[in-house]
């Protein structure tokens, strides 16, 4: 029987491993077999075929019959597929809920005092790092704006204001609510208008011809994105994360300068 490598590939995401797509898709085109049969038809060593049998029999994909010789009936895929998706829920819930009890537990607190603990005994000078990779980027974006108490400055590119759009909102709404001064500067753009206006409830928004992007929290921590979000793929972008007081609050006063010089986003959208 042939079966293309792409398709084989595609049953991995019902969580099959290779040799079990090819049985279990050997099974679908014959309706009953053996395991013998099977072996021959799907080219996987009868050695492994008993045992690959059990594992997808085990997941709810075929069905032994009763009877000798021992023959195998497939269950229908949309039948699986419900079966998968019903695995995944159960999953996903228990990990959920996992989670859940960890945030309540005794754990939590005792990790938390342990890296409070570790923070106070390293310089603010030494805190500093590299991230690479754009979700982990915006993860430690929105991690630190979240704690953010004074301000937070932000310069952005039109497409990284969209993208930070979704996950930065809900937290410049609890700044706002705080009077915590949040600052957004961009290249300002009518397809970026309405989040403009929904976000400019919020933070006040200023149009720049700098093309740059990085976030200043507190005068005290920034991260600097060192690629062109247009250019380079989101896994390789990389950002540097510095805790560095006087470093930050110096370059805080830079932008600040060029801030001032900025159009507001009523007179950039006009």
């Amino acid at each position: 029987m042939i079966v293309q490598k792409n398709f084989l590939n595609k049953l991995r995401e019902f969580g099959l491993n290779t040799y079990e797509s090819k049985l279990w898709t050997a099974l679908l085109s014959r309706g009953s077999s053996t395991a013998g049969e099977l072996s021959d038809i799907a080219n996987v060593p009868r050695s492994r075929t008993y045992d690959v049998l059990e594992s997808l029999e085990r997941k709810g994909f075929i069905i032994r019959k009763l009877g000798k010789p021992i023959k195998y009936t497939a269950v229908p895929p949309e039948e699986v597929l419900e079966r998968v998706k019903a695995k995944v829920k159960k999953s996903t819930e228990n990990q959920l809920s996992i989670i859940n009890e960890l945030k309540e537990s005794a754990i939590l607190k005792e990790l938390n005092t342990l890296h409070s603990q570790g923070i106070e005994m390293i310089e603010p000078t030494e805190l500093t790092g590299s991230i690479t990779g754009r979700d982990n980027l915006n993860n430690h974006i929105e991690s630190r704006i979240k704690k953010a108490t004074s301000s937070v400055s932000i310069l952005t590119t039109p497409e990284g204001l969209k993208r930070k759009y979704s996950f930065l909102m809900p937290s410049i709404k609890k700044l706002s609510k705080k009077g915590i001064k949040v600052r957004i500067a961009t290249q300002l753009k009518r397809d970026i208008k309405d989040i403009v206006s929904e976000m400019s409830k919020y933070a006040e928004i200023r149009h720049t011809d700098i093309r740059g992007r990085f976030c200043l929290i507190n005068s005290t921590e920034a991260i600097f994105m060192l690629l062109d979000d247009k250019i380079v793929h989101p896994s390789y972008d990389v950002g540097i994360w510095v805790n560095s007081e006087f470093f930050v609050s110096t370059f805080e006063k830079v932008f600040d300068s060029k801030w001032q010089n900025m159009g507001t986003s009523v007179q950039a959208l006009r």
